[in-house]
């Protein structure tokens, strides 16, 4: 059987570049780094390093290994945090799942609340959109973003939860022609230049590309990026306009303004999926309670 550390310990050498750096690194001994790929190399059979001029580098099967390792590695990590929560009775960690401005403005607080009940209180924050998920622990809190007509979405083990139904907004700069009008249709963005904020077509890009096709045109766009607050930057630099939740655009960059859309209107719903677990009811209740208070100040 591989030896996950050993697994470590080769990616840690690729990515410093040699075993002497690898070694200051990991605050080994060279020759114990040393003993670890030849041990590694026993194990898989595998020829790891080859001389290269006066050193040694490592081999395409090295790179190749090191590669595979990585969600091995992650699930691992997952793995050895199980074990540490049941050696702790599985209290110490709350685990939520979000998108990103829910991360920045609704996670915070919830942080603050869950904590101010037990103080030695880990919390634990991942996004959901796009990455699959390895390597972190299965979500206490899980929030999405739905389509407003779409089927309700329950999770097993799960208690469903809707915290608020919210509007999607243009973002132009000051200086553009649009920029005093009272509010905007989809039709008046569609000559613009988009700046896609959902490069990975996770939920709220589908929501807007649906009320795009219902308004009889696809968006043109000018650049596709993951990143919401990146995305503010570009249209602030003119290169386009973009259409956000409200929820993202709380703190918008100088030179921005931002309109309301009609004829469609453009809406997501939240929900937060809560875990059912009676040894942590209270703890992810009063999370859950923190969610529903800040979509009402939010709305």
């Amino acid at each position: 059987m591989l030896n996950p550390r050993r697994l470590a310990i080769l990616r840690a050498v690729l990515a410093a570049g040699s075993i002497n750096k690898a070694a200051r690194n990991l605050s080994y001994a060279p020759a114990t780094i040393s003993q670890h790929m030849s041990a590694l190399a026993k194990e898989t059979g595998l020829i790891l390093f080859e001389k290269q001029g006066r050193g040694i580098g490592p081999t395409d099967a090295a790179r190749h290994l090191a590669d595979q390792a990585a969600p091995l590695l992650a699930d691992f990590g997952r793995l050895e945090r199980v074990v540490a929560d049941l050696r702790g009775g599985q209290a110490q960690h709350l685990a939520i799942a979000c998108f990103a401005s829910a991360a920045e403005r609704w996670i915070p607080e919830v942080v603050r609340t869950v904590r101010r009940h037990q103080p030695n209180l880990t919390v634990e924050i991942s996004l959901n959109e796009p990455v699959d998920g390895r390597g972190r622990r299965q979500p206490d809190l899980d929030l999405r973003t739905e389509p407003v007509n779409g089927a309700d979405v329950h999770l097993d083990g799960y208690q469903r939860h809707e915290l608020i139904v919210e509007e999607l907004v243009a973002v132009l700069p000051v200086a553009h022609p649009l920029a005093g009008a009272g509010e905007l249709t989809l039709r008046d963005l569609e000559p613009e230049p988009w700046i896609d904020h959902d490069i990975y077509d996770s939920p709220i890009g589908q929501i807007i590309v649906t009320a795009c096709r219902a308004a009889g045109f696809t968006p043109r766009h000018a650049a596709r990026l993951d990143d919401h607050r990146a995305a503010l930057r570009l249209v602030a630099s003119g290169i386009g306009v973009t259409v956000l939740p409200r929820l993202a655009v709380a703190e918008l960059p100088g030179g921005l303004v931002v309109k309301p859309l009609v004829r469609p209107a453009v809406l997501r719903r939240i929900v937060v999926h809560s875990r059912q677990d009676r040894r942590r009811g209270d703890l992810i209740a009063r999370a859950v309670a923190q969610l529903h208070d800040s979509a009402r100040e939010s709305a």
